[in-house]
């Protein structure tokens, strides 16, 4: 039986909730995982959606997810598509579900003629950037992600 990718319904709001915990706890980020199953019904399902979501189903289960939203590379004056998170159950790993839905959204970007297909991957995770690499990915370590949040963000934003 072959994996299935199909869009996430507002149904799926606690199983989306339960991978990103998942995600999280893998990642060793369990302290950051703050989204609740409001957030994800008011962001993916609401009245301007800005950010989607894929889910992996095998032998009939909900195996994996992909979040995912539209970016803007003014170097190409294209969008491309930004992979936010994408996770497969441990238990699920090896049916091809993390393919299935990599190549999902690489259809996605080629049938709507998009620039870029891009995610980050942490710098420990080794099995992930096998992966990803063995599927044509390459690693753009020039670049140094820069975050705010918290206070520092409150403060630059103060008016």
């Amino acid at each position: 039986m072959s994996v299935v990718i199909r869009p996430a319904r507002p149904d799926d709001a606690a199983l989306i909730i339960s991978l990103i915990s998942a995600l999280a706890e893998y990642e060793k980020l369990c302290h950051e995982a703050k989204a609740t199953e409001a957030d994800i019904l008011r962001d993916l399902f609401g009245e301007a959606p800005k950010v989607f979501c894929e889910i992996a189903e095998w032998q009939g289960k909900p195996v994996g997810f992909a979040l995912w939203f539209y970016t803007y590379s003014t170097f190409q004056g294209r969008h491309g598509i930004w992979l936010e998170d994408l996770f497969v159950v441990p238990e699920a790993r090896g049916v091809g579900a993390g393919k299935a839905l990599l190549q999902h959204l690489a259809q996605r970007c080629v049938a709507e003629k998009l620039g870029r297909y891009e995610w980050w991957v942490l710098d420990w995770n080794e099995p992930s950037i096998q992966f990803y690499t063995s599927q044509g990915g390459v690693l753009q370590d020039e670049w140094t992600k820069v975050r705010v949040d918290g206070p520092a963000l409150e403060k630059l934003g103060a008016l």
